[in-house]
């Protein structure tokens, strides 16, 4: 089994090719050795010059030593243990000896040249034989978007017999101007997927390495679905976990990703239980056999479902987010579907991150940071945030020391689960000052009177146009914050889309989709009603004629006594 790197030394570079080794901290003058659990590996430079340098890794697999510890039932036949394809073909073998051979070039660092670790090589990678059974096609498909070009050759099953066809495996070369540690980090999780399989058994820790080796290019990648699939072998627990983790990281739904509603949390791997933290999978399916049970009790003044009577559950996950089935009204915001609504629509993301250039901030980003600066500038400490979601804006909050007491509030207990797991992995500091609470946002809530500002970051566009006046009253008459921050689609803005048909909506769940003077009479006659003054803001590239993408309206209450501004807006 052989992999070759080869650099070639830019015209005009001060620096030599064979430099090339200290990248890979292995000495070109000299070949080295490396026992691995399943053989050896060899490094050795067929050529180390001025203007190219070539460095092979050479892995001599024992058969026997990959069959010990397999247990007596493992379905490989006795023959096949030994005779196969493993000693000579690309595979997570190779992965392993990439990481423990060359761990310090995969990771990126140089003591000796750390300058050269951060510059992109003309790096030419050859391996003659990858198994793949889905042809060169798929190799292409992995390795172009990620700005290599690709060479791929079938091999004939034998070249003996022409007839007989070729065989999945191919002939790879590689092209193309990288940092080493990015090449190395393609190879490391690429050749595994390719193969679709695994010398090892697979379990969470699997998913970490996806994510730490594909940062930086698997969440932007074309085909991360498939390779996140292929590369944890289609167990599907890990798979959802996976894609859920990099939905997360994209700012995306996991749904468009296939990552259903449970994650491996709820598959009994990783989740502390005591008897005043109950399972969260056990919580979840009370509560929504709860909503099942009481979903048709209507209010006649309302027709939405209640759920009367004072019981409440909560659990504390990890440390100190708290999630509770509140006993109050639940009208789902999503028109009576419990669905999960996402925050923004594909689309609008790519078009507006390609307006702010190739690697600005996406519009979520910003969307998230006019909120945040919203909050600062009104004084506020404790914050609603209705709607949450899956808590990207909660992450984003509790980092700041500034908001002392964050609440995260959305119908559906799916998207509280995914925002729950998400505040396990932020520091103590912050996390216990989160809870997420389960309701609607068309019922009034004692709880929820008296914090300093609330957020409905796109959410208002999701609610029934008939149903919009109770959710009016209930943030601004009931709760009545010192602020309230609301963000929503500008829908002149929509004919800046493509593929966006003339007046379609950005997402399908939205209700309705305002102009900037719609969204200003809403608001102005909402700040009258409830004793508001507002200020508006765009977010996003603005454009001469339709604006910006997203528009923001920030109240702020008068104050009773003198018809002041309470805080500062």
């Amino acid at each position: 089994m052989l992999l070759t790197i080869s650099c070639m030394r830019p015209e005009g570079a001060a620096w030599p090719a064979s430099d090339l080794g200290y990248l890979l901290h292995k000495n070109p003058s000299r070949i080295q050795t490396f026992e691995q659990s399943y053989g050896v590996a060899h490094v050795l430079y067929p050529e180390a010059g001025d203007d190219r340098c070539t460095a092979a890794l050479l892995l001599e697999i024992d058969p026997v030593r990959l069959v010990r510890g397999k247990s007596k039932s493992t379905p490989e036949f006795s023959l096949g243990q030994y005779v196969n394809d493993r000693p000579y073909a690309a595979s997570s073998l190779v992965s392993v000896a990439i990481s423990t051979v060359f761990g310090t070039a995969l990771h990126g660092r140089c003591k000796q040249r750390p300058e050269l670790a951060e510059t992109a090589l003309p790096l030419r990678i050859e391996l003659p034989a990858v198994p793949c059974k889905g042809g060169a096609e798929y190799a292409e498909r992995v390795f172009a978007p990620l700005g290599w070009t690709v060479v791929a050759t079938p091999l004939p099953l034998d070249p003996a017999f022409p007839d007989w066809g070729d065989s999945h495996y191919l002939r790879l070369e590689l092209t193309g101007t990288l940092r080493l540690s990015d090449a190395l980090s393609h190879l490391y999780v690429l050749l595994p997927v390719l193969d679709g399989s695994k010398h090892y058994w697979l379990d969470t820790a699997e998913i970490d390495k996806l994510l730490r080796f594909g940062e930086g290019w698997l969440t932007t990648h074309p085909e991360r679905e498939w390779i996140t699939r292929r590369y944890l072998t289609r167990r599907h627990t890990l798979v959802r976990a996976a894609l859920a983790r990099l939905a997360e990281l994209d700012d995306a739904d996991p749904e468009e990703l296939g990552a259903i509603e449970h994650d491996i949390d709820d598959e009994g791997a990783g989740v502390e239980t005591t008897s005043s933290a109950p399972d969260l999978g056990r919580e979840v399916s009370a509560a929504a056999t709860e909503l099942a049970a009481t979903s048709s009790l209507a209010d006649e003044d309302s027709g939405a479902a209640r759920l009367p009577g004072s019981a409440s559950r909560a659990a504390t996950i990890g440390a100190g987010a708290v999630i509770s089935g509140q006993a109050t009204d639940l009208g789902p915001v999503s028109g009576g579907t419990g669905d999960p609504v996402p925050a923004t629509d594909p689309r609008a993301e790519a078009s507006c991150s390609a307006e702010a250039g190739e690697r600005g901030p996406s519009l979520a980003v910003l969307r998230r940071a006019a909120v945040h600066r919203a909050l600062l500038s009104a004084g506020a400490s404790r914050v609603l945030d209705l709607g949450c979601g899956q808590g990207a804006l909660l992450l984003e909050l509790v980092a700041d020391r500034a908001f002392t007491e964050i609440v995260g509030i959305d119908v559906s207990m799916r998207e509280l689960k995914i925002a729950a797991r998400r505040l396990r992995r932020a520091p103590e500091w912050q996390s216990r000052r989160v809870t997420l609470r389960q309701g609607a946002l068309t019922y009034t809530d004692a709880a929820l009177r008296g914090y300093d500002a609330a957020v409905l970051m796109e959410v208002i566009e999701h609610v029934d146009a008939p149903r919009l006046q109770a959710l009016e009253h209930a943030v601004f008459g009931a709760a009545a914050p010192g602020a309230v921050v609301v963000t929503t689609p500008n829908s002149e803005y929509n004919v800046r889309y493509d593929g966006l048909d003339a007046g379609a909506f950005r997402h399908s769940d939205h209700r309705f989709e305002w102009s900037r003077a719609e969204f200003a009479d809403w608001a102005n006659r909402v700040g009258g009603t409830y004793g508001y003054v507002v200020r508006f803001e765009p977010i996003g590239p603005e454009d001469a004629e339709v604006g910006a993408s997203t528009q923001m309206a920030v109240f702020t209450k008068r104050d009773g006594k003198n018809g002041d501004e309470k805080g500062v807006a």
